[in-house]
Order: structure tokens, then C-alpha cells, then sequence
């Protein structure tokens, strides 16, 4: 009797593990198909169209990336208070992907900055949720 009692608590604990599991690998699953959507989104985003950039300043940042972090630190300096979001959080994003090998501390502070002013509905929130893992 001792015996049948001891495995039928072993079946119903090892039924109820591979019910977790299962139910576990389903939200994993759902996750993942999230963030994979996300990341498509911030692909399709042309940061040329998105609003807030004057047009007489896009010869002007074209020109920024050939200095590297520099060149976009240089630009953001002279013409932040020219731009808006979301082009001005996208050319942020960008100077924070250049400036992270040399000042990772520095583009940590940006990003974090960026991310607490853009909303969710933000054509530049997928790029930054993209993003979130390296600079949290």
C-alpha cells in the first residue's frame, strides 16, 4: 500500500513539473515571437522619414558618421536644440552605439536618457527595445 501511495505522489509531482515546463516553454515562446517582431520593425524604420529634423541640417549629419562618436557628439552639441524626437532619439541612438566601445558609462547614461523620453508608441521604441539588453 506504502508503495502505491509513494508512486502515485511520484506521478502526479512529475506530471505537474512537465505541466510547468510546458507552460513555461509557451510563454518563452511567445516572448521570443515578440521581441523577433520588434526587432523586425526597427529594421523597416528609415530614419531619413521619421519627423523632427530640419531638412537644411541632413547635409550636415550625413557628414557626422565619418568622424565617428565625434562627429555625432560635435553635431548633437551645435544642433540638438534644432531637432526633435523621434529623428533627434534615432541620431542619439546612433552616437550611443559609436561612443559604447570607448565610454560605455557615457553611453549608458544616454541611452537611458533616450529610453525615458520616448513613448511606446514611438516609431524609434522598437530600435531602443532592441537595444535595451547591451545598455541596461
Amino acid at each position: 500500500m506504502i508503495k502505491f501511495l509513494i508512486s502515485t505522489i511520484i506521478v502526479i509531482a512529475l506530471a505537474v513539473g512537465a505541466w510547468n515546463l510546458y507552460q513555461y516553454w509557451g510563454n518563452y515562446s511567445e516572448e521570443k515571437s515578440h521581441a523577433e517582431k520588434q526587432a523586425e520593425v526597427a529594421a523597416t524604420v528609415d530614419p531619413h522619414a521619421l519627423a523632427g529634423l530640419p531638412p537644411k541640417l541632413e547635409d550636415s549629419l550625413a557628414k557626422a558618421p565619418a568622424r565617428g562618436a565625434a562627429g555625432y557628439r560635435d553635431w548633437l552639441k551645435f544642433y540638438r536644440k534644432d531637432t526633435q524626437d523621434p529623428r533627434l532619439a534615432w541620431i542619439e541612438l546612433d552616437y550611443v552605439l559609436l561612443l559604447a566601445p570607448t565610454s560605455p558609462a557615457e553611453a549608458k547614461r544616454i541611452f537611458a536618457d533616450v529610453k525615458g523620453r520616448i513613448a511606446p508608441t514611438s516609431p524609434v521604441y522598437p530600435r531602443i527595445k532592441q537595444l535595451e539588453k547591451a545598455f541596461e
